[in-house]
């Protein structure tokens, strides 16, 4: 993890250098989400381009691990889905669904992997004997919140692995005498791996030049 007050930190010393400007906690605390997610988001960008690549897959091989490495701590398995109103309902940290599986003895060991087809496959798939769904071979429908999960006697049993979302990084503070003063009690830390603290550095600063027009901090944030 990247400790959330030594990159607010760095973030004041070179935003404030040459009275560049001053970035208040609450516009930090705005900023770094932003700028955790975007890095996230660019691991899978990432290693869909590293798996694209032809040639030498030892190559890369080293590139896959580390990207590996850092998505690793949002990994999630064995997790049971709520059943709703006929659906069973994603976890409300879900970033990536995983695999799906039915194990109605609730044992992960006794279940079966839940086949995921589209809205178009559905009526193909009960029509034929070959491929009806049944709790051997169970089907589902995915959706924005949610997924639908055949044969509809299934209502229970459903768990999966996925990737979560990180958790909003936050400068805690207490006010004393007109001045935010930093409180680790109600702080959060950047979820990332150590090796992005740089990154984050310049993200939030880069970000914080767009939101103050100041050219010359965005610049700096361009570097990451």
């Amino acid at each position: 993890m990247v400790n959330v007050d030594t990159v607010y930190q760095k973030v004041l010393i070179i935003a404030n250098k040459e009275q560049r400007g001053y970035i208040t906690p609450l516009e930090f605390n705005l900023l770094a989400s932003q700028a955790q997610m975007e890095i996230f988001n660019n691991y899978f960008v990432e290693m869909s381009q590293l798996k694209a690549i032809p040639g030498n897959e030892s190559e890369y091989s080293d590139a896959i691990k580390t990207l590996n490495e850092k998505i690793s701590i949002f990994k999630k398995k064995s997790t049971s889905l709520n059943f709703t109103n006929n659906f069973f309902k994603y976890p409300s940290d879900l970033y990536k669904l995983g695999t799906v599986y039915f194990a109605s003895t609730g044992l992960l060991t006794d279940g079966v992997e839940v086949q995921e087809i589209t809205d178009d496959e559905l009526l193909d798939y009960h029509n034929s004997p070959l491929t009806s769904p049944t709790t051997k071979r169970p089907i589902y429908i995915r959706r924005e919140d949610d997924i639908k999960v055949f044969p509809s006697t299934i209502n229970s049993g459903i768990t999966c692995s996925y990737i979560r979302k990180p958790v909003k990084p936050e400068w805690g503070y207490v006010v004393v005498n007109e001045q935010a003063l930093y409180n680790s009690n109600s702080a959060t830390n950047f979820e990332l791996h150590a090796s992005e603290e740089t990154t984050l550095v310049l993200k939030i600063l880069g970000l914080a030049g767009i939101v103050m027009q100041k050219q010359d901090i965005a610049a700096i944030g361009q570097q990451a």
